[in-house]
């Protein structure tokens, strides 16, 4: 960070760190920010408030953020005021305070919406002591204060459902960092996707932690469906409606039915099994029932023959052995999912698996993790090949002029995590075009734009 010797009054750089439902609470801090008349800054030297948004999920979430907050605190002028906020805050707070020299000032991710309150504080601090703001409350505050709840990245947005989670998996902090699940009003949620329509967003991602638990709490027995009729309703100009993270068990034939029915809803289904052993899910406190598990993934691909598939694991849980490591393997070359994502347990003190330890030696995670990742690229490059020769929608988000190629995703790729259409052509950046399919990657498809239909 460059030194500076003036002082700009009034303005704001905010670092948004972790997962895309991460990225809305930033988006939303923002447009609080912006409505109080502070103004954003492309560069940290320039800003009189230097805001991270952390994540705290895992360790290495973590270590990223202590490392962003130490790089900002020890370049930063006297006159500037250093807030963490997020995910880590909220449950780890004396870390980044041990850690990190010069934080003026705190806030959890459960009152997000009262950074305006932190910047007040810092700026009338006369000590050295931060200002650490975390009223009492049992899970993310309800009040947005009147902000749209949603994050666009080109022409794409995240759209929040829901804060917090009800489930009690044994290795995820979400609910110590977050709370129980609050379900937002369907009409806040179709007011925001109808701006979004109106700013031309061509795909809206639907986000929470389990988004096929939205309305639990509301009182509805379905949820999701009854969300979805209200925003196709809402949005019949927005081609792309895109589901993220589901919970195995609670995708139901009528929420199958509907996404069948309905070609906004894309044929795309991202459900993070964790685990194929039963016993290893029974102690990740995770639904046990593999079999039903491959019904409802054999009903969803019945009546979406091209439907997209998508998976996480964890491996290396504690009391994985190599059994169990086999049930999984055997599961997915079974399953064969379009892209599946995979992570190294990481132990985490405050979680139900605290007591169980740490007993899978990290040498061992790895390589199974690189086991699992190289049956999965052989399964994604056939499930690729299937797609030669056939014309797909592809929203595009970049181009590389000197080569002539453009870059996009179709509907089997979500974005960030899954694949890539690389079109061997230009075209306008954030409209949705029709491209043939003329080889297949690992990961990624390769084509050319195409008239047809």
């Amino acid at each position: 960070m460059a030194m500076m010797t003036k002082r700009a009054n009034d303005t704001y750089h905010l670092v948004s760190l972790g997962c895309a439902k991460n990225l809305v609470d930033s988006e939303s801090m923002a447009q609080l920010l912006n409505r109080q008349g502070l103004v954003p800054t492309h560069t940290p030297e320039n800003a009189e408030y230097l805001i991270v948004n952390t994540c705290g999920f895992l360790k290495a979430a973590r270590e990223e953020a202590i490392t962003v907050l130490t790089d900002l605190a020890s370049e930063k002028m006297p006159w500037q005021k250093l807030i963490a906020a997020g995910c880590m805050t909220e449950h780890h707070r004396q870390d980044i305070l041990d850690t990190v020299p010069g934080i003026d000032g705190l806030l959890g991710t459960r009152r997000w919406m009262d950074i305006l309150e932190v910047i007040k504080e810092t700026s009338d601090q006369r000590n050295q002591i931060p200002y650490a703001y975390f009223p009492s409350t049992p899970a993310v505050h309800h009040d947005e204060k009147g902000t749209r709840r949603a994050a666009i990245q080109g022409g794409s947005a995240y759209l929040k459902i829901a804060e917090g989670c009800r489930r009690a998996c044994a290795f995820c902090m979400i609910p110590l960092i977050k709370g129980d699940l609050i379900s937002r009003p369907i009409q806040a949620i179709v007011d925001d996707a109808n701006a979004l329509q109106d700013m031309g967003v061509q795909e809206i991602i639907l986000i929470a932690q389990d988004i096929t638990d939205y309305g639990h709490d509301l009182g509805f027995k379905e949820g999701l469906s009854t969300l979805l009729e209200s925003i196709l309703t809402a949005v019949p100009d927005v081609p792309w409606i895109r589901l993220m993270y589901t919970f195995p068990g609670f995708l139901t034939d009528s929420l199958i039915q509907l996404m069948a029915s309905e070609p906004q809803i894309l044929p795309y289904l991202d459900m993070p099994l964790q685990h194929a052993d039963p016993a290893i899910l029974r102690s990740m406190r995770r639904p046990q029932d593999v079999m039903a598990v491959r019904k409802t993934l054999s009903r969803v691909r019945s009546v979406m023959e091209d439907v997209a598939l998508r998976t996480t694991f964890i491996v290396g849980f504690p009391g994985e052995d190599e059994k169990s490591f086999q049930k999984l393997i055997n599961f997915v070359q079974t399953v064969r999912f379009d892209h599946l994502g995979a992570f190294a347990y990481s132990f985490e003190p405050g979680t139900p698996a605290e007591s169980l330890g740490d007993p899978v030696p990290e040498h061992v995670k790895t390589e199974r993790l690189e086991q699992l990742m190289q049956i999965q690229a052989e399964i994604s490059l056939e499930r690729n090949q299937k797609f030669i020769g056939k014309v797909l929608d592809v929203l595009i988000e970049g181009m590389d002029e000197e080569n002539q190629i453009s870059i996009g995703r179709s509907y089997r790729d979500a974005p960030e995590i899954d694949g890539l259409v690389l079109v061997e052509d230009i075209a306008p950046i954030g409209e949705l075009v029709k491209v043939q399919i003329n080889s297949a990657l690992t990961h990624d498809l390769v084509g050319n734009l195409t008239e047809e239909p």
